[in-house]
């Protein structure tokens, strides 16, 4: 498997770690009566869940340009140059700092962090295009 590939493998496992820890954080705020209920009060998550939720939901505004992107380099055989390889591990690390980051409230590195990824996700999809 393709550096890039194990970056979109390790990018699908941050998914999930997103979603549980938004999920747990949520249900310690609002009670597992709540979260295993309707969920007719439409209660919204706060303080460190709501920073989980959001940065969550920033993961996934990302995340399937990441995955495209991958998929497109592993389909057109563009994988393992440098451009999409140091991308693609760029990506995934600002993403993993970007997790912790939010969820403390560290604004400076916070964002930092997800300049880091963007541009990481910048060189994978550069990489698709560019002539090697």
């Amino acid at each position: 498997m393709s550096i890039e590939s194990w970056a979109l493998f390790g990018a699908m496992v941050l998914g999930l770690v997103h979603l549980a820890v938004a999920s747990f954080a949520f249900k310690a705020q609002v009670g597992n009566t709540y979260t295993v209920g309707a969920r007719d009060e439409d209660l919204r998550p706060a303080g460190v869940a709501g920073r989980l939720d959001r940065a969550q939901r920033n993961f996934l505004e990302t995340f399937a340009i990441f995955a495209a992107a991958v998929l497109m380099l592993e389909i057109f055989h563009r994988t393992g140059w440098w451009l999409s390889e140091a991308g693609a591990v760029i990506y995934l690390g600002g993403r993993v700092l970007f997790l912790p980051l939010y969820a403390t409230g560290v604004r400076w590195l916070r964002t930092f962090s997800w300049n880091i990824a963007s541009a990481g996700l910048v060189m994978v999809m550069a990489a698709v295009v560019w002539p090697a």
